[in-house]
């Protein structure tokens, strides 16, 4: 899972993907102080890297 976290002066916004290329074509298009993060969780053993 990939998620772009956005931030404001009071508020932010959590935005989440299936895929890093959704996630990263949506980076592009979003203005402000922004994060983008991939999520793996400890029993997605497919998903981790070796």
């Amino acid at each position: 899972m990939w998620v772009i976290t956005v931030y404001s002066r009071n508020n932010y916004k959590i935005f989440e993907f299936d895929t890093e290329k959704e996630a990263k074509e949506a980076f592009k298009g979003i203005k402000g102080y922004k994060i983008l993060t991939e999520v793996i969780y400890f029993n997605d053993y497919d998903l981790v890297k070796t």
